[in-house]
């Protein structure tokens, strides 16, 4: 996660079929903001996929590494994007529900690529040291590093408080970086043959919804470039290009849109968006999903088969039906689904997840605990998950295995924060005469526990 920034503590929840973590900062007693307390992230495979796929060659253009587990995607309907320490990304739902085409997505995250080039987060740790009584983790936390969005300027405000000379120093800093972000996005954008129409209309949207909102009345944010002289100078570059806008990906994003708002917002809106009798494969996406989520299971599975005969070799596909089977208690053949899946896409980490679950439940025999034990281990070298532990700790379980099991119990619990848990399961592993792999990685989370308890006593 955002190991530079601030430590991490997650645990596991289940919205529907999008995984929700929620994290919590480890020092939250620095923290002012009550946004900067907690943040929604959501994994889901299929929008990460599309994520990486437009960032990884606007990376490459910016001469940045390029790692996916450092891309986040936010359960926030606003409009906004930021990025933090160890250049993570982090990408609201509301950008990608509220874009009208890949495009402004693609824009958006090639001006947020241009404040990680630009060394905008270091400047501005050097930057908050001239502040007092403000922690740089809940300026960080509340989104102002390199956030695009006008919402975010509020978190900072927030942040901030009375601070009233030291968010004056923070503007002027930040009416520099975001017109630097700009500029640097248009060279990544003109180096990939891209236009900048995409990056114009959003923020265009963005200055639209903040007068509806009267942000532009406050004068904090009539010092703040999101505004008029942005949208000019984008528009000029704009006019300029020689690239126009394509449509490579719009099949892709308008999947994952309604996917997204299939499971997050009310079903009326959802029914309003795509509406039944619409027939689309977006639409028939959002039908099967709001199914699923007013448990209508003979719909929804028609909805879903109606997909795969379209396009059999879709996994995202056999992903939700095998989700409409585990949910309705059809574990066997959500099994079924989900191996599909599994060997349409073998690398992803929640297919790894989903297909281990439904094993697990299914009655394994022991040569089947073996490839669950299996799966999950792969699931947790790609994606460290708290519910992954969990079922780990009770495959490890089923084979008696308890030296194993209760290191997993452990690392499970440390997921959870509760930390003299986890050194119980520690010393209760280490007395099962462990070999010597495992007693590498007990000692590894003794190690963990101790500088957490140091910390915990610290404050």
């Amino acid at each position: 996660m955002v190991a530079k920034a601030h430590k991490l503590t997650q645990f596991f929840l289940s919205s529907f079929g999008l995984t929700v973590f929620v994290i919590f900062l480890s020092n939250l007693c620095l923290l002012s903001s009550a946004w900067a307390q907690s943040m929604r992230l959501i994994s889901d495979e299929e929008t990460e996929l599309f994520l990486a796929d437009i960032l990884r060659p606007i990376y490459k253009s910016a001469n940045i590494p390029f790692n996916r587990d450092k891309v986040f995607i936010v359960q926030d309907p606003s409009l906004n994007a930021f990025v933090a320490d160890g250049n993570n990304m982090f990408v609201h739902t509301g950008t990608l529900v509220s874009a009208d085409n890949y495009n402004q997505v693609e824009g958006v995250l090639a001006h947020e690529t241009g404040h990680i080039q630009g060394g905008h987060i270091l400047r501005l740790k050097i930057k908050s040291k001239q502040m007092q009584n403000v922690s740089l983790v809940s300026l960080i936390a509340a989104g102002i590093a390199g956030a695009v969005s006008g919402r975010a300027d509020v978190g900072m405000a927030i942040a901030l408080g009375s601070q009233t000379s030291a968010l004056h120093h923070i503007i002027r800093y930040q009416v520099q970086e975001e017109r630097s972000a700009d500029e640097a996005a248009l060279s990544i954008l003109s180096k990939l043959k891209k236009s900048p129409e995409g990056l114009l209309e959003f923020m265009k949207k963005i200055q639209h919804q903040n007068m509806l909102s009267g942000i532009e009345e406050s004068s904090y944010f009539r010092t703040h470039p999101i505004t008029a002289e942005r949208v000019a100078f984008l528009s000029d570059a704009a006019k300029k290009t020689p690239f126009v806008p394509n449509d490579a990906l719009s099949k892709r994003f308008d999947m994952i849109k309604a996917k997204l708002v299939a499971f997050l917002y009310p079903p009326e809106t959802v029914r309003k968006l795509y509406p039944l009798n619409a027939s689309s494969q977006a639409a028939l996406y959002a039908h099967a999903i709001l199914n699923l989520r007013e448990f209508k299971i003979n719909e929804a599975l028609h909805d879903v088969n109606t997909l795969i005969e379209q396009n059999p070799d879709n996994p995202f596909f056999w992903e939700l039906k095998g989700q409409i089977y585990f949910e309705s208690g059809q574990v066997h053949n959500a099994r079924i689904a989900y191996q599909k899946a599994y060997n349409l896409l073998p690398n992803a980490s929640a297919f790894q997840l989903n297909l281990a679950q439904a094993m697990l439940e299914d009655s394994p025999s022991p040569k089947e605990i073996n490839t669950i034990i299996s799966l999950l281990n792969k699931s947790l070298v790609k994606s460290k998950n708290a519910y992954a532990w969990l079922m780990l700790a009770q495959a490890y379980g089923m084979q008696d295995n308890m030296a194993y099991a209760n290191y997993a119990s452990a690392e499970f619990s440390l997921f959870l924060g509760e930390i003299d848990t986890a050194e119980k399961q520690v010393r209760e592993a280490q007395k099962q005469n462990p070999p010597a792999t495992l007693e590498k990685k007990l000692n590894d989370i003794d190690q963990r526990i101790k500088q957490l308890q140091k910390k915990r006593a610290s404050f």
